[in-house]
């Protein structure tokens, strides 16, 4: 077997799609295509059905993806074994993360990292907490960055940060420190959309002490934090947000603690424990917590 054609099968079977595994791998569609049919060939084997528009794996394919993966991982365990120095280390770091550590842990982490390994380079997919997990758990991804659990056994959790939600709102608008979450409920407000781990962890908070979502002053939904931040800037709403994405905006808004809220979230690194992942990403893995 071709080490290089088992490559592209394992592109093909996390993005489901010839034409999207080519564009990872940097070559044409039909040249992916080229590869597979060759790889059938030498096995004797039918690797792919397809179903409308989607590459589905037979029983066969999916033994020879696990077999695959495994493979793969040696291969660079022995070219790393080979590599006169550690800097040597090459590949892709695939990375999918919620919006704040998206925004605020991940270029830091990434920029230690490539301190030691500068020639790995990383693929990055922004999403809420809940798609990032869903690409952790179908290995569209090495892992994720995430601020919320979810249940599902396919997944491990290291926790990174610490930190808690706080109250941002214009410069125009003076309360006392910290802020009754009473006081808030005839205010406008701006909230991010249900995936996220910030939202996800706001509804627990306000459960918790009674309040409703619905006696929110809710006047718009957002999937972005940055947007959510400017509706805030030009006095269109107030939010609550995670306080690392509020220290960030320091001088440009006020920030204010919640009494009520002094209950404290982690961000997590999640992988899919059923996965066998590359050794470059298993070593950012591995030192991820001295990179924060």
């Amino acid at each position: 077997m071709d080490l290089h054609q088992l490559y592209i099968f394992t592109k093909v079977v996390e993005h489901k799609s010839f034409s999207k595994a080519a564009e990872v791998v940097f070559l044409s569609q039909s040249t992916v295509s080229s590869h597979i049919q060759a790889l059938e060939k030498a096995l004797n084997i039918k690797l792919f059905d397809r179903v409308g528009r989607e590459s589905v794996l037979t029983p066969h394919g999916e033994r020879l993806y696990h077999w695959a993966q495994k493979l793969l991982f040696i291969k660079d365990q022995a070219l790393l074994d080979l590599n006169q120095g550690m800097t040597e280390l090459q590949g892709m770091i695939r990375i999918a993360a919620s919006s704040v550590p998206g925004q605020f842990l991940l270029p830091q982490m990434i920029k230690k990292f490539r301190m030691d390994y500068p020639a790995v380079t990383f693929q990055i997919y922004e999403a809420s907490s809940k798609v990032t997990a869903e690409k952790v758990v179908n290995g569209t991804v090495d892992f994720g960055i995430i601020g919320d659990k979810y249940e599902n056994d396919r997944l491990h959790y290291i926790p990174l940060l610490k930190e808690h939600l706080v109250l941002i709102t214009s410069r125009n608008i003076n309360l006392s420190n910290p802020v009754h979450i009473q006081e808030l409920l005839d205010y406008p407000f701006v909230m991010r959309n249900t995936d996220s781990g910030t939202n996800a962890l706001l509804e627990k908070l306000l459960k918790k002490n009674n309040i409703s979502k619905n006696h929110l002053n809710i006047i718009a939904y957002t999937d972005s934090g940055q947007s959510l931040t400017q509706f805030v800037k030009e006095g269109i709403g107030i939010a609550i947000v995670s306080e690392i994405a509020a220290n960030e905006q320091e001088g440009e808004l006020e920030k204010y603690q919640i009494a009520e809220f002094e209950d404290e979230r982690y961000f997590y690194l999640i992988y899919n424990k059923q996965k066998t992942i590359p050794l470059v990403s298993k070593l950012f893995i591995n030192n991820a917590d001295k990179f924060i």
